[in-house]
């Protein structure tokens, strides 16, 4: 895959995208887990150029959020990280249907692409562009999050989409619980969704950017929360200040 720093011949691959301001143990954590519980072959950590829903953009530049999320996954069996959502020339945003509508394309046949989320950004996928289609290019991979309800999905599902009880099938033997559901939408399509309710992940990184204004620069509280890399680079370059 041209915009993937590996190899291309994964048969279950995550797309997980995100700002990476800057990537923390709790993005690791929540890959992991979801890599053990759905036995997936690698899971792709995306920094994304220009998020359409936040115009003011990322406190940290591309460069330094890849250069971040390089360190924070190395040596992590199954990571890497993906330049599927860098910033475009034209300036334009990155629409995360068109970007896996891209890796979909561009991955082997047979190979199997999902879309990694938290559960904040279920929360807000109403809003994205196109986002009732997202689903059925990628199934999405829901992880809980502390303090964001999960009672009602359907609520939270893109408009003309609906939800019913499945099985989960083939999963491997796993302590995390997956939760399986199907998804509907209007022409009666189905695709597969899951949903990970026991990740209840502590660590923001709104968090970890107040400690480095307010800490030596990224040390003391903010660096529990980070990989030792990620917290020596945002020292080294002042981030966050």
């Amino acid at each position: 895959m041209s915009q993937t720093e590996t190899e291309s011949g994964d048969r279950r691959v995550a797309f997980f995208g995100g700002s990476f301001d800057p990537p923390h143990l709790g993005h690791l954590a929540v890959a992991r887990a979801t890599r053990a519980a759905l036995g997936l072959d690698t899971v792709l950590f995306a920094p994304v150029g220009a998020q359409p829903l936040k115009p003011a953009g990322s406190t940290a530049g591309y460069e330094d959020r890849l250069a971040m999320t390089r360190l924070a996954v190395a040596g992590e069996p199954g990571f890497t990280v993906s330049l599927a959502d860098a910033p475009k020339t034209t300036g334009a945003p990155n629409y995360t249907l068109e970007t896996l509508e891209r890796m979909r394309a561009e991955l082997p046949a047979g190979c199997g692409l999902y879309c990694l989320m938290g559960a904040d950004s279920l929360a807000g996928l109403r809003e994205w562009h196109r986002a009732a289609e997202i689903p059925f290019v990628a199934p999405l991979i829901v992880a809980s999050r502390p303090g964001q309800g999960l009672n009602n999905l359907q609520a939270l599902l893109p408009a003309g989409l609906t939800m019913e009880t499945a099985v989960c099938a083939e999963l491997p033997a796993s302590e995390i619980e997956v939760r399986c559901y199907a998804l509907v939408n209007a022409s009666g399509q189905r695709t597969a969704f899951y949903l990970l309710p026991g990740l209840d992940v502590e660590i923001s990184a709104s968090q970890i950017r107040e400690s480095a204004r307010t800490v030596d620069g990224g040390l003391g509280a903010g660096h529990a929360l980070l990989p030792d890399a990620v917290s020596a680079y945002i020292r080294a370059h002042g981030l966050y200040r």
